[in-house]
């Protein structure tokens, strides 16, 4: 029986044809920025984004940590999302390694942050506070969408303000493809821009850091300093130039079978779907039926994520009859149970 893994679309597997681009890739050593491939995947995706360079980086929590160690100073402060992944879900790393305090705000219920709360957050040049170098947005955030007018406004505040602006764009990809828009679109609001390449776009690992070249020049500097300069990083750059190249045109299937699974759990009464705005679904379950439903599932062969409400999140491994087989399976639960 086929496992049906709706976690998260970090569960990807690589296709054959991605695993022979990577069995077949040109190699050097990267940390004399002679890998073939690795530079090709770093031209490409500083093409891709409108920016004068790009950095192959092993993780997106790396990508987000060399972005905020490059636009910050040590008791230099950003400003972020409360719920944002760099921030929440990533190890208090640029507190822990670069002494970049945070200023978390509400994030609004379609992933932002109001405009007046960021412009309030900035502190004064006073030496009781920590400087404002930076503010970082989410794109997506939790599946939304930010509208391309929004990230416009705040990149004119950050202008305003002499601060600069990253965009965690682990999603980025799943954005752009709902907005209709090529990637420049998005990212030329931003001083930087990371994209994951192991999530939706399928890569077996990996990220890309973009920006200005004096910019990534600061943030390889940092990479090697956290352990990130790798040497023949061509076989797994292939996987993430293949996935940029070839898989995001794809991306608008996980985002009908996203839209698929929540019109159909929508039908089922003890049962709340939120809107779904790309790849994910949350699902509000009665508490006390959450564990068994999960439970449930996972005996069918289906595994899902979530603590207050469900999180189900489609991908290139998830195709019709995946979710036709889901929707079944969490009916029959609600019938028989």
């Amino acid at each position: 029986m086929k496992i049906i893994d709706l976690r998260s679309d970090t569960v990807t597997q690589p296709s054959t044809a991605m695993r022979e681009a990577m069995s077949c890739a040109a190699v050097g050593d990267d940390v004399y920025g002679e890998d073939p491939t690795v530079n090709a995947l770093q031209d490409y995706a500083a093409e891709l984004t409108g920016k004068e360079a790009a950095l192959f980086v092993p993780s997106g929590t790396m990508g987000n940590l060399l972005a905020l160690l490059a636009h910050c100073q040590r008791g230099d402060e950003y400003i972020v999302g409360q719920q944002a992944h760099c921030y929440k879900f990533e190890g208090g790393g640029a507190a822990v390694l670069g002494s970049i305090q945070p200023q978390p705000l509400d994030n609004q219920s379609d992933g932002t942050l109001d405009l007046a709360a960021i412009r309030a957050a900035i502190k004064a040049d006073d030496p009781h506070f920590a400087q404002t170098r930076l503010v970082c947005l989410e794109n997506t955030h939790n599946g939304k969408i930010l509208p391309l007018d929004y990230q416009a406004h705040v990149a004119q505040l950050c202008r305003e303000q002499g601060l600069s602006l990253h965009l965690d764009g682990a999603r980025v990809c799943n954005a752009a493809a709902v907005q209709g828009v090529e990637l420049k679109q998005i990212a030329r609001y931003y001083d930087s821009l990371s994209i994951c390449l192991s999530k939706g776009l399928g890569a077996p690992l990996g990220s890309v850091l973009t920006g200005s070249s004096d910019f990534i020049k600061r943030a390889l500097r940092w990479r090697k300093m956290c352990g990130g300069g790798m040497r023949q990083a061509g076989i797994v750059a292939a996987g993430g130039l293949f996935a940029l190249r070839d898989q995001r045109q794809r991306l608008s299937e996980d985002h009908y079978h996203a839209e698929q699974l929540a019109a159909g759990l929508a039908t089922i009464d003890e049962l709340c779907v939120e809107p779904v705005h790309s790849n994910m679904v949350f699902v509000q379950c009665p508490s006390e039926q959450m564990q068994p439903l999960k439970t449930y599932l996972h005996q069918q062969g289906i595994l899902v994520d979530g603590h207050l409400s469900l999180r189900l999140v489609t991908h290139l491994d998830i195709d019709d009859c995946d979710i036709k087989r889901v929707l079944q399976a969490v009916g029959n639960f609600f019938t028989n149970g």
